[in-house]
């Protein structure tokens, strides 16, 4: 065999839909380039599944290109495997060895019902940003870049924040299912900047409410989602996420901050 090739046995979680009580099958993928991304040799796997008339496996992607956040695998107990700071899609077989097993399951959280094999529900995520990740007060036309004065610390915190693409897998690898990580991010992202402002207080309790209901867990600082984050968002966010959380309440004054501080709270 060349060194440009691997041989490698698959143990990928199957599953028809969210009634089926799913299993592990074992599939062969040799002949596996070194240069494949870990979504092709999954292609590659599937087109020999399609060709042998076997059902292919059905597995999340779209941009391919590490912006999307949609390749939302567990690999070999890690979400996104073992290479830090890099998503599914630009994980690369070279970083496997020949004979390898590897062990792909999906995404694993109340709040991410299955749907197919890989693929699940991650549309909590939505629902939480729905409820109020967003800045919807009317700025007008676009302003002169130097209108409003940002600090660049300031400025690059938000970026920093801005950079979650949403994946999910601080979820995965969280002992109790929480998406603070990702909520922190959001929350992050609008504190920094000026824009923000107007909806501070209602944002972060109707936020941390979508959280709760969806069911995500709380955070008790395990700190395995920043180690898994594909954009390295630190956990300082979830920090922020908590003292906006406790500014809203003892304030009180925002629209509808009692009462969804009524209906839940952070965990």
């Amino acid at each position: 065999m060349s060194a440009e090739t691997l041989n490698l046995t698959l143990r990928v979680w199957r599953q028809k839909n969210a009634a089926d009580q799913g299993r592990f099958v074992e599939y062969k993928a040799e002949g596996i380039t070194v240069h494949c991304s870990f979504l092709e040799m999954l292609d590659i796997v599937n087109e020999r599944l399609q060709d042998r008339g076997e059902e292919p496996i059905a597995f999340d992607h779209d941009c391919r290109e590490g912006i999307c956040g949609m390749c939302s695998l567990v690999i070999n107990g890690t979400p996104h495997g073992p290479r830090r700071g890099v998503t599914v899609c630009q994980l690369h077989m070279r970083w496997f060895k020949d004979g390898d097993v590897i062990t792909v399951e999906p995404w694993r959280a109340e709040a991410f019902p299955p749907i197919r094999d890989l693929v699940v529900n991650r549309g909590a995520l939505d629902r939480i940003v729905q409820a109020g990740g967003f800045v919807s007060v009317r700025t007008g036309g676009a302003p002169d870049g130097n209108a409003v004065a940002v600090s660049k610390t300031e400025a690059d915190l938000s970026m920093d924040a801005a950079s979650c693409i949403g994946c999910g897998a601080c979820v995965a690898a969280c002992k109790n299912a929480s998406a603070m990580l990702f909520l922190g991010a959001q929350v992050s992202k609008y504190k920094h900047l000026p824009q923000g402002d107007p909806e501070r207080e209602r944002r972060i309790v109707q936020m941390i409410a979508a959280h709760d209901a969806a069911g995500f867990g709380a955070c008790t600082n395990y700190t395995e989602c920043e180690a898994v984050c594909p954009k390295q968002i630190p956990v300082r966010v979830i920090a922020e996420s908590y003292r906006e959380y406790m500014r809203a309440l003892c304030k009180g004054r925002a629209p509808g901050v009692k009462e969804a501080a009524a209906g839940g709270g952070a965990g």
